[in-house]
């Protein structure tokens, strides 16, 4: 089951009630990726932008110059994130060498969806043809869910309470890029400064990704989910709002409140975790210099430390369970690799998990 620190330990009560955890019986059967197929390059959407940025006295080249994205995935239609994601789950199953019968427990953690009820997860349960016994629901906390999603699926499965955990996303940020264009291009009264608020939304990109989590004890050859920590900064809760209209980022403050809480964390954990030694640490992928400053934080090794946003952009939840399929399906997370997850969601939010591979 989920194992906490004592809230009496020194560290616990510097996290405000927040503890490390440790997991038993957890392991990672199988992480995958759909690739949505249309090449959005930063330099397309500089031309789309090209009266504003004349008007503005903007540069090309910003979004790769100052984020570190030249390109980004986009969907075909409206229908093709479900299906990408049926598809990432669908790999995911076969991966994992089981059934949608063997399911518990299915989570989508999406932040795209096109309404508010019902949830995303009935859509994906219903075409992936899961039995009516698999709960199903959906978790959202920006781009942290997916690390949520396995934290709590890790848990059910300690607990006894499932045995096969089926985690889902799918993203598409193609209104969120159409919506922020037209208006950057259209209102006559956006500055300079409203323009960089919204830079962050011409970062975004599609994509879909799954995994499953089963019982390690059954499943040797899996990766084994050893723990890790969370912690809250919910005073940064106004610096990146976003809907289907366009996302809004104080990206200063953002930059500045994620690594504090990020290295807090980091922190928190070394009591009961030693993570100086990793194999693999897999970032959430936001941009050049969130990673660089994540990298310089920490004292990372720079090539211990993959990239997928150059050319997929940051795909919010399903950037990190992305990345790492990426790094499994290249050959380079061997068996005894010790991989560590870290995710951060504005809000803000930030969990760390360790995989043992």
């Amino acid at each position: 089951m989920l194992q906490t620190r004592p809230a009496s330990s020194p560290a616990a009560r510097s996290a405000g009630g927040n503890a490390t955890f440790h997991h038993r019986n957890a392991a990672l059967l199988s992480v995958t990726e759909v690739e949505a197929p249309v090449v959005v390059s930063s330099k397309d959407l500089d031309a789309r932008l090209a009266d504003a940025r004349k008007r503005l006295k903007l540069p090309a080249g910003l979004l790769q110059r100052v984020a570190g994205v030249r390109a980004r995935r986009n969907w075909r239609s409206d229908d093709e994130v479900r299906t990408g994601t049926v598809e990432a789950a669908r790999r995911a199953l076969k991966a994992a060498g089981i059934s949608g019968e063997d399911v518990s427990v299915m989570i989508n953690t999406s932040v795209t969806r096109e309404h508010l009820e019902p949830s995303v997860a009935v859509g994906v349960h219903h075409e992936l043809g899961l039995p009516s016994s698999a709960m199903n629901f959906d978790i959202t906390n920006a781009c942290l869910g997916f690390v949520n999603a396995m934290t709590l699926g890790s848990s059910l499965i300690d607990a006894g309470q499932a045995r096969y955990v089926l985690i889902v996303n799918g993203e598409d940020a193609r209104r969120v890029q159409d919506a922020t264009i037209e208006r950057i291009n259209t209102l006559e009264h956006v500055a300079r400064d409203d323009f960089m608020k919204e830079f962050a939304s011409l970062t975004l990109g599609c994509g879909a990704a799954a995994a499953v989590i089963g019982p390690a004890d059954e499943h040797p050859e899996g990766h084994r989910i050893k723990g890790g920590v969370t912690r809250a900064a919910t005073q940064h809760h106004e610096l990146c709002v976003g809907d289907h209209r366009g996302m809004f980022t104080d990206a200063r403050g953002l930059l500045e409140g994620g690594l504090e809480l990020v290295m807090d964390a980091w922190e928190d954990a070394q009591e009961d975790f030693d993570w100086n030694g990793m194999d693999s640490y897999v970032t959430h992928q936001v941009s050049q210099l969130h990673t660089s400053s994540i990298i310089k934080a920490a004292k990372l090794d720079k090539k211990k430390v993959p990239v997928t946003y150059p050319e997929l952009g940051n795909v919010g939840p399903a950037s990190l369970p992305i990345t790492l399929a990426r790094e499994e399906a290249a050959g380079r997370l061997e068996r005894g690799s010790r991989v560590l997850c870290m995710g951060v969601g504005s809000g803000l939010n930030t969990a760390m998990v360790e995989i043992e591979w």
